[in-house]
C-alpha cells in the first residue's frame, strides 16, 4: 500500500525531468513547481500538474519554503522531492514537509543539520573513528584562534566554509602571511551563499583523488554502499568530470572505504539516499572531507554500472519499504564517465554565460545517456547554475566508455550560447586522463591559459561554412519561385555562377568563392588555395560532405541576416557573411566606462567617488549563476560616478562605474 502518490519536484532543469521520468514510469503523478522564468521549462511541460512559484530570483521562487509547500498543498500532493542544491538540504525545509503532513524525500532534518555543518560533521566522523583530514573545527572563530591552529597544522591550508559547498568560502592558503585575508574572504563569500560565516580549517592534501561512496539507507536499520566514484577533475573545487568505479581502486580498498562510509551513515542513523565524500593520498590513505545529504549530480554513472535506479530507490525507502538489497547483491558492471556541460565562456576565465538557444541536440550511441533540461528556443538567464545537461556514457572497459563520451559530445550541438564543450573533449583527450592518472590537480596541471584560448576556423571549416550558405540560400529562393526546376538552382545563362562570401574571425578575414561544379559538388577558392566539397545528405541542421575527398559529418544553423552557425569535430564557430550585413557597424563603449560583464546582483563597491585607482585594482563584486566575479580596473583613473548601488541588478553591459582614464605617461 503507497503511503502518498503524487509528487512534487521542488527543483528545476535536468534534476527535475530526471526525477520526474522515475516517478511517472511508476505511476506516481509528478508536479512540477516553476519560475516565472520557466514557464516553458521542459520540467513544466513533461510534469502532470504545475504551479507557479514566483518571479526568476530563486529567494522569491525555488528557495522559498512557503510557496513551494503553498504549491504542494494547491496541487494535492502528498510526498516533495527536492532533487539537489536548492532545499535539498535545508533542515527546516525537511521539518516544514513533515510538519505539513508530507513525506519528504530524503534524510530527516537531524541528519541534514548535522553533516550540513563541516565542523560538527567533522566531529561526529571523528567520535564514530571515520578516518579525517587533521585541522581545527571547533567553535572559537577568533583570527588569533585560526591563527594559533594554523600554525599548529601545518601550511599548506584549506580555509573551509562550515555550511554549504560546490568551492564557495573555500580557500588554499600556502603562505602565513595570506591567512587573514583568505578567512576574511572566505567568511564573505560564505556568509552571503549559505547564510553562515562559520569556518574551518584543514590540513591541504596536495594532489590527492577525490573519490566518493554512494551510501543508502532504509528505515529498517539496513545500510548498504554502492561503491565509490571518482571525482578529481575539478574547476575551482567543483566537478567537472565523475567516472565509476575509481581508476586506481582495489577490491581492498573499496571494502575498507565502504565500510567507513557505511559507519558513518550508522553513526547518525541514516535514511535515504547519501555520499561520503573522501580524498585519497597517493599511498592508499583515505581521510573524511563530507558528507552530502541527497542526491549527488553524478549519480548516473552509479545506476550505470550497478543497473540500479537510484531516485526509485529513494522514493522506496520514502515509503517506509526495504531496501530490498544486502552488500553482496551489489555487483559492477563496466565503466561509466559524466561531464557536466556548462553554459560558460572558457576563454574568458570560464565566465558563465547567457542567451537564446537557438538550437539544442543531444549527441547518441552505444551506452550514451544525456540528463538534460533545456530545449530548443529556450533562454539561459542569470537566475540559475550554469550547469544544463550531464552526458554519460557506459562501456564494458574504461576505454570504451571514454571513447563512446567523446564521440557524443562531438555529436552535441548548442548553438546561441557558448558552453564548456570542447573543453571536456579536451580533458577527456589528455594522456594523463585516459591513463587514469588525474588528481584534484589535473586541470591547473595539464591547461594552460593558452589552452584555453579561442580556437579559430580554418580554411576547410569557413569554406563548409561558406557551401552550407550557399545551398540553402538558394534552395530556400528556389523553393518560392513559380515553375522552376531544381536543376536550374545553379545555372546561368554567363556561366558559372561564382558566388563570393567574406568572413571575419577576430582580425583575420577570409574572403572566398564558391562555384557550383554540379548539383553536389562545390569548388572553394581563396587566394591561390583552393577545395573541392561534395555534398553527401543535407538536412535541416546536419549535413554529411567530402573535404578533399576526406568525410565529415557537420552541424549547423543558418539564419536571414548572413550568419551560420558550425559545430565541427566538437568546436563551435559563429560565422557571419559580412557582405549580408553591409552598413552595419559596431560600436564599442569607450573611455573608462566598466561595465558588467553579465547579468547579475552588484554585491560590493570599493571605490567611492573622487578615488583614485590604478590598473588590477578590485573595484566591485558581482554575483551572478553563483558565482562572485571580481570587476577589476584595467587603467588608471578617477571615479566620476557610481552608476549602480551595492545590492541592486545590474544588466550585461550595462554601466558599473564612470572613470575618467589617466593620461598615459
Amino acid at each position: 500500500m503507497r503511503s502518498f502518490k503524487n509528487i512534487l519536484v521542488a527543483n528545476r532543469g535536468e534534476i527535475a525531468v530526471r526525477i520526474m521520468k522515475t516517478a511517472q514510469s511508476l505511476g506516481y503523478r509528478a508536479i512540477a513547481v516553476y519560475s516565472e522564468a520557466d514557464k516553458n521549462a521542459p520540467h513544466v511541460q513533461m510534469a502532470d500538474d504545475t504551479v507557479c512559484i514566483g518571479p526568476a530570483p530563486v529567494q522569491q521562487s525555488y528557495l522559498n519554503m512557503e510557496k513551494i509547500l503553498a504549491a504542494a498543498r494547491e496541487s494535492g500532493a502528498d510526498a516533495i522531492h527536492p532533487g539537489y542544491g536548492f532545499l535539498s538540504e535545508n533542515a527546516e525545509f525537511s521539518e516544514a514537509c513533515a510538519a505539513a503532513g508530507m513525506v519528504f524525500i530524503g534524510p530527516d532534518a537531524k541528519s541534514i543539520e548535522l553533516m550540513g555543518n563541516k565542523a560538527a560533521a567533522k566531529r561526529r566522523m571523528i567520535a564514530a573513528n571515520v578516518p579525517c583530514v587533521p585541522g581545527y573545527e571547533d567553535a572559537d572563530q577568533s583570527d588569533d584562534t585560526f591563527v594559533r591552529a594554523a600554525a599548529d597544522i601545518g601550511f599548506p591550508i584549506m580555509v573551509k566554509a562550515a555550511a554549504g559547498g560546490g568551492g564557495r568560502g573555500m580557500r588554499l592558503v600556502n603562505n602565513p602571511n595570506d591567512l587573514l585575508d583568505a578567512l576574511r574572504s572566505a567568511k564573505s563569500e560564505a556568509l552571503n551563499a549559505f547564510g553562515s560565516d562559520e569556518i574551518i580549517l584543514e590540513k591541504a592534501v596536495m594532489r590527492p583523488r577525490h573519490v566518493e561512496v554512494q551510501i543508502f539507507a532504509d528505515t529498517l536499520g539496513n545500510v548498504i554502499h554502492l561503491a565509490e566514484r571518482d571525482c578529481s577533475v575539478q574547476r575551482r573545487h567543483q566537478k567537472v568530470v565523475e567516472e565509476a568505479p575509481c581508476p586506481v581502486m582495489t577490491d581492498e580498498l573499496r571494502a575498507r572505504m565502504g565500510a567507513a562510509a557505511v559507519d558513518a551513515a550508522r553513526s547518525i542513523n541514516y535514511r535515504g539516499a547519501g555520499t561520503v565524500e573522501f580524498l585519497l593520498d597517493e599511498s592508499g590513505e583515505f581521510y573524511f572531507l563530507e558528507m552530502n545529504t541527497r542526491l549527488q549530480v553524478e549519480h548516473p554513472v552509479t545506476e550505470m554500472i550497478t543497473g540500479l535506479d537510484l531516485v526509485a530507490l529513494q522514493i522506496q525507502v520514502a515509503e517506509g519499504q526495504s531496501l530490498g538489497l544486502r552488500q553482496e547483491d551489489i555487483s559492477l558492471s563496466g565503466h561509466a564517465i559524466e561531464v557536466r556541460l556548462y553554459t560558460e565562456d572558457t576563454t574568458e576565465n570560464f565566465l558563465p554565460c547567457t542567451g537564446h538557444i537557438d538550437l539544442w541536440r543531444e549527441g547518441s550511441g552505444g551506452g550514451v545517456r544525456f540528463d538534460s533540461g533545456i530545449q530548443s528556443g529556450q533562454d539561459i538567464t542569470p537566475f540559475y547554475d550554469p550547469m544544463i545537461a550531464k552526458a554519460i556514457a557506459w562501456g564494458e572497459t574504461r576505454e570504451i566508455a571514454r571513447h563512446r563520451l567523446i564521440e557524443a559530445l562531438k555529436d552535441t550541438v548548442l548553438f546561441g550560447v557558448s558552453t564548456n564543450k570542447r573543453f571536456l573533449i579536451d580533458v577527456l583527450e589528455r594522456e594523463t586522463f585516459a591513463k587514469g592518472d588525474a588528481t584534484t590537480a589535473f586541470i591547473s596541471d595539464e591547461f594552460t591559459s593558452e589552452d584555453l584560448l579561442a580556437v579559430s576556423p580554418n580554411l576547410e571549416q569557413m569554406s563548409i561554412a561558406a557551401t552550407l550558405q550557399y545551398v540553402t540560400e538558394r534552395e530556400q529562393a528556389f523553393s518560392k519561385a513559380v515553375s522552376v526546376s531544381a536543376h536550374l538552382m545553379n545555372w546561368s545563362s554567363g556561366g558559372e555562377l561564382v558566388t563570393r562570401f567574406l568572413y571575419k574571425w577576430e582580425e583575420e578575414e577570409f574572403d572566398l568563392t564558391v562555384t557550383a561544379k554540379s548539383d553536389n559538388s562545390y569548388q572553394i577558392q581563396m587566394d591561390s588555395e583552393c577545395l573541392v566539397i561534395e555534398l553527401i545528405t543535407m538536412d535541416t541542421f546536419s549535413a554529411r560532405l567530402r573535404v578533399n575527398g576526406r568525410l565529415r559529418n557537420v552541424h549547423f544553423r543558418t539564419s536571414k541576416d548572413g550568419q551560420i552557425y558550425l559545430s565541427d569535430e566538437g568546436h563551435t564557430f559563429n560565422l557571419t557573411n559580412q557582405l549580408a550585413l553591409a552598413g552595419i557597424v559596431d560600436e564599442e563603449l569607450g573611455g573608462g566606462k566598466i561595465i558588467a560583464p553579465m547579468h547579475g546582483t552588484l554585491l560590493e563597491v570599493f571605490v567611492s567617488v573622487g578615488d583614485r585607482v590604478r590598473a588590477g585594482d578590485r573595484l566591485a563584486v558581482l554575483e551572478a549563476m553563483k558565482m562572485q566575479h571580481d570587476i577589476i580596473a584595467q587603467r588608471d583613473g578617477t571615479v566620476l560616478e557610481i552608476c549602480i548601488q551595492p545590492g541592486s541588478q545590474a544588466a550585461a553591459n550595462e554601466m558599473i562605474i564612470d572613470l575618467e582614464l589617466a593620461e598615459a605617461e
